[in-house]
Protein backbone atom coordinates (compact mmCIF):
# COMPACT_ATOMS: atom_id res chain seq x y z
CA UNK A 1 0.00 0.00 0.00
CA UNK A 2 1.47 3.71 -0.72
CA UNK A 3 1.36 6.30 1.68
CA UNK A 4 -2.05 8.57 1.75
CA UNK A 5 -2.14 12.06 3.59
CA UNK A 6 -4.88 11.86 6.34
CA UNK A 7 -5.86 13.70 9.17
CA UNK A 8 -7.60 12.98 12.66
CA UNK A 9 -10.41 15.76 13.55
CA UNK A 10 -12.70 16.19 16.20
CA UNK A 11 -16.33 16.84 15.14
CA UNK A 12 -19.81 17.90 17.13
CA UNK A 13 -17.25 19.95 19.07
CA UNK A 14 -16.09 23.55 20.09
CA UNK A 15 -12.67 22.68 20.70
CA UNK A 16 -9.60 20.45 20.73
CA UNK A 17 -9.63 17.21 22.14
CA UNK A 18 -13.48 17.41 23.03
CA UNK A 19 -16.50 15.60 20.82
CA UNK A 20 -16.45 12.69 18.36
CA UNK A 21 -12.76 11.83 16.97
CA UNK A 22 -12.75 11.15 13.13
CA UNK A 23 -9.99 10.27 10.75
CA UNK A 24 -10.07 11.50 7.31
CA UNK A 25 -8.12 9.86 4.41
CA UNK A 26 -7.87 12.23 1.04
CA UNK A 27 -7.09 10.97 -1.72
CA UNK A 28 -8.10 7.69 -0.98
CA UNK A 29 -8.56 6.25 -4.01
CA UNK A 30 -6.08 3.43 -4.65
CA UNK A 31 -6.47 2.37 -1.30
CA UNK A 32 -8.77 -0.93 -2.32
CA UNK A 33 -12.27 -1.75 -0.06
CA UNK A 34 -10.44 -4.54 2.20
CA UNK A 35 -7.66 -2.26 3.24
CA UNK A 36 -9.87 0.32 3.77
CA UNK A 37 -11.79 -2.00 6.32
CA UNK A 38 -8.29 -2.85 7.58
CA UNK A 39 -7.55 0.91 8.31
CA UNK A 40 -10.51 1.49 10.09
CA UNK A 41 -10.12 -1.82 12.19
CA UNK A 42 -6.72 -0.29 13.12
CA UNK A 43 -7.95 2.97 14.10
CA UNK A 44 -10.27 2.03 15.68
CA UNK A 45 -12.82 5.56 16.02
CA UNK A 46 -16.60 5.79 15.52
CA UNK A 47 -15.77 6.84 12.35
CA UNK A 48 -13.48 6.66 9.33
CA UNK A 49 -13.77 8.38 5.69
CA UNK A 50 -12.37 7.76 2.74
CA UNK A 51 -12.38 10.56 0.12
CA UNK A 52 -11.81 8.60 -3.74
CA UNK A 53 -11.26 11.46 -5.99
Amino acid sequence: MERTNYSFVDVFSNGKHTGNQLAVFKNAGSISDNEMQQIAKEINFSGTTFILF
